[in-house]
């Protein structure tokens, strides 16, 4: 599985204005027909299978549209002028701002969905079943379906048949985020915020914009009201059944772990007893809780964020070795497959930023690791593969490294990489020919169906020129095809010696001798020396992965 994740809000939009604050209609905004046939196959051609589509579902915005029954949500509770993908006001509905026609914007994304197929890929959504936006109303849902916290008891701080939790007798403060121009917010009783903050007073560094949903977890004193079925836990897995029934693939799930894993056991079940090709991935930090959410939650993959992610950003930047990679993989061997490696998404900072590496180049070997050590999925942010650096000061969003998801924007490498190949930079084709190469790799049966093994341990004490804080390296197999891979995070290029413990041979099935191997990056012819408890001398580029392919 390799995915693509982009905000069709930002991927389409070519205007240049990019007004600070700036709204629809001054800075404009990309819309799902951008998503075009050539454009859909060109990702399919380079590798990947499914698109992450963010931003999607409607949420809290600035920009009124009561033409269409859909008027601006107050500014109070809604960050940067398009407002937060994750503050849901309509589970139901298509973003009005991605549509050409608002009154179409459902059949839009029908016809996007059938493009999408077309092509080969899948389409992966959002799913954010932790909050809702603070005044969450469904226009669009099937007739007979209540709204969320439409039948609550909201003189209850916490009741088992409630979808939200409150602080009777207390209205929401917004003192500490609340501009002085708006005009009072009013919210009588408040309810708990997203960030699981149960007071009537979240802060400014709270996700004030959201109201916190209940599952039948008392917050008082941690006890669980599971039977009968919450209220919340029906309505939240009919909403799953209706974005299953429009054939999308799978599903995102926002803050997964925040949500107790009995209703992923329970609302997966039900979604898969329908749609068994179905996936779910969650976006989870919490190691200890891995198991739990994949063996008896459902899940099919977990976000590898503390680890690999963590430990790759660290390396690039110096402050890790290079062999701690191999401690992340051997931490989760037992479901090493069914974890999702990525450099960037939507709420990391930008490789290239000012906050990470000031520049693409150092992270290439990091892609090289994350891309081919496994079979596990990877998914590219896009922008990620031009290097945008993500340090324009959008809004709501200043310059924190990070693309921003609340203002109408255009980044610059992201727009010109959608105009077209022609309109990059000459760094930015070299690193995006260097994607193109890695992630071909992961479609050949060394990558896709063989075996890995680590060589750091044989390779610890500095010798033969290999330095383990600035070098990894790896093999794959697969029946007579073999891959090495030397990743390269120094700013140095030499020969250096990679030692092959016999014990490599054995487990991947390869014969000893002299091959002659393809650098996959240049295309050039290498004579490769593999021998037992042997070390082979290799050529490695600063910034680089080294990747030697052949057969036997």
């Amino acid at each position: 599985m390799l995915i693509y994740q982009l905000l069709p809000r930002l991927y389409g939009n070519t205007c240049c204005a990019n007004v600070p604050h700036g709204t629809l209609a001054e800075n404009g905004c990309g819309k799902l027909a951008d998503l075009t046939t050539a454009r859909l196959g060109r990702l399919r051609r380079t590798g990947y299978t499914h698109l992450w589509l963010t931003g999607l579902i409607a949420h809290a915005t600035t920009t009124d549209r009561s033409a269409y029954g859909l008027p601006a949500d107050h500014p109070t509770v809604v960050k940067g002028r398009a407002g937060s993908p994750y503050a849901i006001r309509d589970y139901y509905d298509i973003d009005a701002d991605l549509a050409t026609d608002v009154g179409q914007r459902m059949a839009e994304f029908e016809a996007l969905l059938a493009r999408i197929h077309q092509t080969g890929l899948k389409c992966l959504i959002d799913f954010v079943p932790n909050h809702t936006a603070r005044r969450y109303h469904s226009t669009t849902a099937p007739e007979g379906t209540r709204d969320l916290g439409a039948d609550d008891d909201s003189t209850q701080a916490f009741a088992p048949h409630n979808n939200y939790y409150y602080c009777p007798g207390e209205p929401l403060h917004t003192d500490a985020f609340a501009s002085a121009s708006d005009t009072p917010y009013d919210e009588q009783p408040a309810r708990a915020t997203g960030n699981d903050c149960y007071h009537a007073a979240p802060s400014a560094d709270d996700w004030y914009e959201t109201a916190k949903l209940n599952y039948g977890i008392d917050h008082r004193d941690g006890s669980h009201h599971f039977v009968p079925v919450p209220d919340t836990w029906r309505k939240m897995t009919a909403i799953l059944h209706f974005w299953a029934a429009k054939g999308v693939d799978g599903f995102r799930c926002d803050m997964a772990e925040m949500v107790p894993a009995d209703f992923w056991h329970y609302a997966i079940a039900s979604v898969k007893a329908v749609y068994p090709d179905l996936t779910f991935i969650a976006e989870i930090y919490s190691p200890d809780a891995y198991r739990h959410y994949l063996h008896y939650g459902g899940f099919d993959y977990l976000y590898d964020k503390v680890g690999l992610y963590d430990t790759l950003r660290a390396v690039v930047c110096g402050h890790a070795p290079a062999n701690a990679i191999t401690l992340c993989w051997q931490r989760v061997d037992d479901i090493r497959d069914r974890m999702l490696y990525f450099l960037e998404n939507h709420d990391e900072q930008r490789i290239a930023s000012d906050f990470y590496a000031a520049d693409a180049t150092p992270a290439r070997p990091a892609l090289a690791v994350a891309a081919l050590m496994g079979r596990n999925p990877l998914m590219v942010y896009a922008g990620q593969e031009v290097g945008e650096r993500g340090m324009d000061a959008e809004g709501f969003s200043g310059a924190d490294g990070r693309t921003t998801i609340f203002d109408y924007w255009s980044p610059d490498a992201l727009r010109r990489l959608f105009l077209g190949r022609q309109h990059l930079k000459r760094a930015e084709r070299d690193l995006c020919a260097y994607y193109d190469a890695v992630l071909a790799l992961r479609r050949s049966r060394p990558v896709a169906e063989g075996k890995s093994f680590d060589l750091m341990y044989a390779n610890t004490d500095g010798s033969d020129g290999f330095d383990p804080h600035r070098h990894y390296a790896f093999l794959r197999a697969s029946d007579d095809e073999a891959l090495l891979v030397v990743a390269n995070f120094s700013n140095a290029c030499r020969t250096i010696g990679v030692r092959l413990p016999a014990h490599a041979f054995d487990y991947l099935g390869l014969p000893t001798g002299t091959f002659r191997a393809t650098d996959c990056l240049t295309g050039a012819s290498v004579s490769l020396d593999m021998r037992r408890d042997g070390c082979t001398f290799i050529y490695i580029r600063p910034h680089s992965a080294t990747l030697l392919s052949w057969h036997f």
